[in-house]
């Protein structure tokens, strides 16, 4: 499967943005597919993640409470609603599934299919 991400943009600290993720066909309901990002000099880390047909969400300490993950099944699309933005949430966001498909992991070295990221910009 394809992933592409969309939707990042400049934005002032303390606004919202919301990421599309489409996936070129629909995850099987056992996958998961997640969120990761990337800020500048920094490793890739975990954002947030979900299995497609549950629903069952997990996300970072760090965003925790004001990112929101979710999906529509009939567009394929994954979305990531990130509210209460701050200077550290900018980075390039990816979407991703892990090599074990329906596997959750939070270690990035373990997802696969990186589509092209989106870059977020929170200026302060």
């Amino acid at each position: 499967v394809q992933l592409q991400a969309s939707g990042g943009g400049l934005v002032q600290a303390g606004g919202s943005l919301r990421l599309s993720c489409a996936a070129s066909e629909r995850p099987f309901s056992s996958s998961v597919l997640g969120w990761l990002r990337q800020a500048p000099g920094k490793e890739r880390e975990f954002v947030a993640a979900m299995r497609w047909g549950a629903g069952t969400t997990y996300y970072a300490d760090s965003v925790k409470g004001r990112f929101t993950i979710s999906r529509d099944s009939a567009k394929k699309t994954m979305y990531l609603q990130m509210n209460s933005l701050k200077a550290a949430d900018t980075a390039v966001y990816y979407c991703a599934r892990p090599r074990s498909r329906a596997s959750y992991s939070r270690a990035p070295e373990d997802y696969t299919d990186w589509g092209q990221g989106t870059l977020v910009t929170v200026s302060s």
